[in-house]
């Protein structure tokens, strides 16, 4: 008989809701084969939470060839109450996309954006555009990209189909962890009973109410606000400027902060600040959201609220990111007020930088050490974000004293005085996190590399994201500018013994000395690994850099069995890695000759 599996709750804060609402796909229960059979599987993998997170994560091992199971106790993406959820998606996470294949989908749904203005009762006091910034402005994915956060999720869930490799399982909760220095045992509830999974790494994309912290004993530093916003999804009849537009002083809002992006399906995102103390059930009633919008766009204005959720947020971090033999990621390891974009953003990063070090672990190229770096990377980053957003939302909402009496001085000046505008903070937008305490990257490297262009040798243009995947997982050796015959012997030597790819990058007029090489015409790759001249730049399948340098001799090996993991660097370097050999052809650096 089924067992009696409870429905999965709205998410917290999203209780009261109004509107029409939006059409999320269903997807079909099916009976686990262990609960027929009574055998525990042991899956390497199991990744639980098909959200943001959970779901790049298991995209991107079925990328890497890395099976997995990935579990979820609903039936559909978004989240029950509360659909719209996230809407701004960076640069960093679109170039994620574009390399799992989900990039175009997103393109051609979403709303491309650069500008913002800011403004305080009628007057704009800051702008920008991000297209004029050197963090933005080479890659080959716009800046940002709005789209609702399920259509993100129902694209992942496409791939992973069409991928293979990951078994998604849905209205499976998982209910029990124990765990050793061996593995971990999953008990998990569905509607056709229980069962148990055993797993050598779990993943917690689960959110941020996740049991697993208490399981592990995980201890979190957070601050709880008195913060209180309501969304409003809607069509309207008036278009406004396709810009994120955001007012610290509204006068129709009662001079609190407002919001106000355009999404998907034409359908506008107005988010309004609240009392502190406001009634959630009131504030989100739709005859007083009608009266909200009416203040703000006019009495005449047509519309039509697709869905309204009253909202409050907290800030918390996990301590550690990994216990054991659970890795916690997205809103399971931190959570961060909205502002700048730094939320479901950063859980995109934290599965593209555990996917690969785990795929390279589980195909034996890696050390398991090198896990270990997740929790130092994205650590940081997790804790960078934290105090990014905490400190837009003290800005949006200051105590008394000090905090008041800057932000009303700041406020003023940047009505009349260019200096002080870029002192305004409405959400300081979300970039690539560089790592600078990972025992992996070597003093040079830690800094992400943009998805930029380049051309192959018969003219055609590839980019970045192309040459990663080439590399297939492994790690990806730029060498730019001329090489001795003898530095490419010892490069193929390398690329022969270890697990990393090799290719020349030249100017435009230059003469190649290797089979594999592109030409960097206006400089874009060599500037986006962060060198200059002749110098080689060890990158890694998550587009960051690990190390680089000048000359290919043991730094090179060192940081390679570095960036790998590995505690005996140079003792495990091939002797013939040291062995020249001059020549005059073009020496292929890889043999395989595999096309890009």
């Amino acid at each position: 008989m089924p067992a009696d599996y409870a429905e999965t709750p709205p998410a917290s804060g999203y209780e009261f809701t109004e509107g029409s609402g939006y059409q999320l796909p269903q997807y079909p229960f099916v009976e686990p084969p262990e609960i027929r059979s009574g055998q525990v599987s042991h899956p390497h993998v199991v990744i639980v939470g098909a959200g943001l997170a959970g779901l790049t994560m298991a995209c991107s091992l079925a990328r890497y060839g890395v099976p997995a199971v990935l579990l979820d106790e609903d039936n559909t993406v978004g989240a029950r109450g509360a659909s719209s959820r996230g809407i701004c998606y960076t640069q960093k996470s679109l170039e994620i996309f574009e390399r799992l294949g989900v990039y175009d989908r997103i393109a051609a749904k979403g709303i491309q954006w650069s500008v913002g203005r800011t403004f305080a009762g009628n007057d704009e006091i800051y702008s920008f555009d991000l297209r004029q910034q050197s963090n933005y402005n080479l890659s080959r994915q716009p800046p940002f990209v709005n789209i609702q956060q399920f259509y993100i999720e129902g694209y992942l869930v496409e791939r992973i189909g069409e991928l293979g490799r990951v078994d998604i399982r849905w209205k499976n909760r998982v209910t029990g962890l124990e765990q050793n220095a061996e593995g971990a045992t999953l008990t998990i509830a569905t509607p056709a009973g229980e069962y148990k999974m055993r797993a050598d790494y779990v993943i917690d994309a689960s959110g941020a109410r996740t049991p697993f912290r208490a399981w592990v004993g995980a201890s979190v530093t957070a601050r709880k606000g008195d913060d209180r916003w309501c969304i409003a999804d809607v069509r309207f009849s008036k278009h406004p400027p396709v810009e994120r537009h955001t007012w610290i002083e509204a006068p129709f809002n009662d001079n609190r902060a407002v919001w106000q992006h355009l999404m998907a399906d034409n359908v506008w995102r107005i988010d309004y600040q609240m009392e502190p103390n406001c009634n959630p059930e009131e504030v989100s009633k739709e005859a007083v959201v009608r009266e909200r919008l009416a203040r703000q766009f006019g009495a005449d204005c047509e519309l039509e609220i697709v869905w309204v959720g009253p909202y409050a947020y907290r800030s918390e971090c996990i301590d550690r990111m990994r216990h054991g033999r659970v890795f916690f990621m997205g809103d399971a390891a931190k959570v961060v007020s909205p502002f700048g974009a730094r939320g479901g953003n950063t859980g995109v990063s934290d599965a593209d930088n555990l996917a690969w070090k785990m795929a390279a672990v589980l195909h034996g190229r890696a050390d398991p050490a090198l896990l270990d770096s997740y929790h130092q990377e994205r650590h940081e980053a997790a804790q960078q974000n934290v105090q990014v957003t905490n400190r837009t939302s003290r800005f949006l909402r200051p105590r008394p004293g000090p905090e008041k009496l800057f932000r009303d001085a700041v406020i003023s000046l940047a009505r009349q005085h260019v200096f002080a505008r870029p002192l305004v903070n409405t959400g300081r937008m979300a970039i690539a996190n560089p790592y600078t305490r990972s025992s992996v990257c070597d003093a040079t490297g830690g800094q992400p590399v943009q998805n930029v262009g380049f051309q192959w040798p018969d003219g055609s243009a590839g980019t970045v994201n192309e040459l990663l995947g080439w590399a297939g997982g492994r790690l990806l050796l730029f060498v730019f500018g001329d090489a001795s015959a003898q530095g490419l012997q010892r490069l193929r030597a390398i690329t022969e013994t270890m697990p990393v790819r090799a290719i020349q990058v030249l100017a435009a007029d230059a003469q190649p000395l290797a089979v594999e090489h592109v030409f960097d015409p206006h400089g874009h790759l060599q500037g986006a690994c962060h060198v200059f001249g002749h110098a080689w730049a060890l990158v890694r399948p998550d587009s960051y850099v690990a190390a680089t340098g000048e000359s290919i001799d043991s730094t090179l090996v060192h940081a390679i069995g570095r960036a790998l993991g590995l505690k005996d660097e140079v003792d495990r370097a091939p002797a013939e890695v040291y062995s020249p050999r001059v020549g005059a052809e073009p020496i292929a650096l890889d043999e395989r000759q595999e096309a890009a």
